[in-house]
């Protein structure tokens, strides 16, 4: 059956629509697709189709497709205009009448004995997403050492910057909910290879629930995908997606409302990303106050100037940190922390104002370049100063105090106590 990407028909009962997404695959997509066939029909316990996803092919992977969806029964195929897996995905699955709707590689390097331990917990309704991982202990990988580097590195990187705790993003295995795509696929903008990191980004963002099975995975060694390009891609859909959750670009409370799983918060960034973000942050203030420092300079003076750049970039920069650095959202607290941050600023005034007057004893009639040079390195040393004193004094994590039941007398007799009797147990027990 050769279809485009119609409205679903609700009427249609359907457990899994499985999307092979594919572009001039003309050479080996007749196989693979015979093979998924196969496996579907004998090994799955669940209605199913599978879903060719051709995206703009220009060798005879259109005609392939279609040939295949007339001879094998729940075959279907969809031609796409425009390239891109992520768009292909998108389309498909927004159509897709499936409770649970799949993605699988075209080359089939995962095993698919994965299929049914990927798709069970979504179908019983324990999670909303769920991804076959390379990563795992117990999964058995056959791959160059170059793609094991640049893939280990790439995952540490997203749970090091983005507060995510899933271990695999690129694996080509993934599973989620329709009711999951339904809120997650309109926020996705990536049409690429980059969406399915960004699919899993959000859904974590958003409280949902990941499910990791080690999958078995032999590399194909005739890939296409330009790995140099694929990195810069990532990278550049990464700081999109970090720049949309810290400012609220990417309304992702309302999927949290919808279908989030309760209790939630939001994902920790670990010290790596704080470093890095507060870095970024760093340098942005670094710059600011080298410029604004040589505004003012002419006109109130060394000392004066210095102080005033100062101001102005430790009030942007408590700012930004209290939210991109440090994830706290809302009013509540600003005004404490400003003012901490002020007796931050303070210290790290103290340090640059010390530089100058050293710079003046040591050098007199140092030129303004001289000056800049030396309150820029000194600014620098104020930044490490500020990101300690941030972090562990006017962002730092209060814990909530823990309650502890009274123990009973030694003539009372001894009572099971629930977690439904003792919230508190119930919390600390989770």
């Amino acid at each position: 059956m050769t279809e485009a990407a119609t409205p679903r028909d609700s009427s249609t009962t359907l457990d899994i629509d499985i999307v092979v997404p594919c572009h001039n695959e003309q050479g080996t997509l007749a196989a693979h697709v015979r093979r998924l066939h196969h496996f579907c029909r004998t090994s799955l316990q669940h209605t199913w189709r599978i879903t060719i996803a051709d995206n703009a092919s220009t060798d005879d992977t259109a005609r392939i497709a279609d040939d295949l969806a007339a001879m094998l029964p729940e075959v279907h195929a969809v031609h796409l205009p425009l390239k891109g897996r992520g768009r292909a995905l998108k389309a498909v699955w927004a159509a897709s009448p499936a409770a649970v709707l799949v993605y699988v590689d075209e080359d089939l390097s995962t095993d698919l004995a994965a299929l049914e331990p990927l798709v069970a917990p979504l179908l019983s309704g324990h999670s909303d997403m769920a991804i076959g991982t390379r990563l795992a202990g117990s999964s058995r990988v056959v791959r160059g050492g170059k793609r094991e580097f640049i893939s280990r590195s790439y995952n540490l990187l997203l749970r090091s910057t983005m507060g995510v705790s899933f271990s695999d993003a690129q694996c080509g295995f993934k599973a989620i909910t329709r009711q999951a795509a339904e809120h997650l696929l309109p926020l996705c903008e990536d049409d690429a290879w980059f969406f399915d990191t960004e699919l899993l980004v959000l859904a974590e963002h958003a409280g949902l629930r990941i499910h990791e099975v080690p999958v078995d995975w032999v590399d194909d060694v005739d890939s296409s995908v330009h790995i140099a390009s694929t990195a810069t891609e990532d990278l550049k859909g990464m700081w999109r997606v970090s720049r949309g959750l810290a400012t609220g670009r990417i309304p992702i409370a309302p999927v949290y409302d919808a279908i989030g799983r309760r209790p939630f918060s939001t994902p920790h960034v670990g010290i790596v990303g704080q470093l890095l973000r507060f870095g970024t942050i760093g340098v942005l203030s670094t710059v600011a106050f080298a410029v604004l420092y040589a505004l003012f300079r002419p006109a109130i003076g060394a000392q004066t100037a210095d102080f005033l750049a100062l101001l102005v970039t430790a009030i942007g920069n408590t700012a930004l940190n209290r939210r991109f650095t440090f994830g706290v959202r809302g009013r509540a607290g600003a005004g404490v922390h400003q003012v901490q941050g002020l007796v931050v600023f303070g210290i790290a005034w103290a340090i640059t104002a010390g530089s100058l007057v050293l710079l003046h004893a040591t050098t007199p009639g140092a030129s303004h370049g001289a000056e800049v040079l030396v309150l820029t390195g000194a600014n620098l040393v104020a930044t490490l100063v500020r990101f300690v004193l941030f972090k562990a004094w006017v962002f730092r994590t209060r814990r909530r105090p823990v309650l502890v039941r009274p123990a009973a007398t030694p003539a009372a007799p001894s009572t099971p106590v629930s977690a439904d009797e003792c919230p508190v147990l119930e919390e600390r027990a989770g």
